[in-house]
C-alpha cells in the first residue's frame, strides 16, 4: 500500500499527460457528432491517449517491482528479506543474494516482455 501511495503522483501525471496529448479536435469532433462527456472520454480520448500512456505507466510498474525490495525496512517480508534470513541461516550469503537478484530479474525482465507486447497490440489495435 505504501508503495501505491508514493506512485500514485507518479501514475496520476502520467494519466493526466497522457490525456492532454490527446487534439482538442478529436474532442470537438466528438462534440461535433453529439456525444456527452463519458461517451466522448470513452471511445474518443482514452484510447488515443492510452497509447501516450502505456510506456511510462509500464515503466512506474517495473520500478515499483525494482523498489518492493524497499519494504523490507517496515519489517514486511519480500524476497530481499527473505534472502537475508536464509542466508544467515546458512551462511551462503553469495548464492542467496544471486538467486534474490535472479529472481528480481525475471520478475522485471518478464513484465517488460509483456508490456511490450501489450504496446505492439495496441499499435495494431488502435493505428
Amino acid at each position: 500500500i505504501a508503495l501505491m501511495i508514493g506512485y500514485s503522483a507518479f501514475i496520476a501525471e502520467v494519466f493526466r499527460a497522457g490525456i492532454l496529448s490527446v487534439d482538442e479536435g478529436q474532442v470537438e469532433a466528438a462534440k461535433a457528432l453529439g456525444l456527452g462527456g463519458w461517451h466522448r472520454f470513452r471511445f474518443i480520448v482514452f484510447p488515443q491517449a492510452l497509447r501516450t500512456i502505456m510506456p511510462p505507466l509500464g515503466n512506474d510498474f517495473i520500478a515499483m517491482v525494482k523498489d518492493s525490495s524497499l519494504v523490507s525496512v517496515l519489517g514486511v517480508l519480500d524476497i530481499a528479506q527473505l534472502g537475508k534470513v536464509t542466508a544467515a541461516g546458512n551462511f551462503r550469503y553469495f548464492e542467496t543474494y544471486n538467486v534474490v537478484a535472479l529472481l528480481y530479474l525475471l520478475m522485471t525482465v518478464s513484465l517488460s516482455l509483456m508490456l511490450r507486447k501489450l504496446e505492439r497490440w495496441m499499435r495494431v489495435k488502435y493505428p
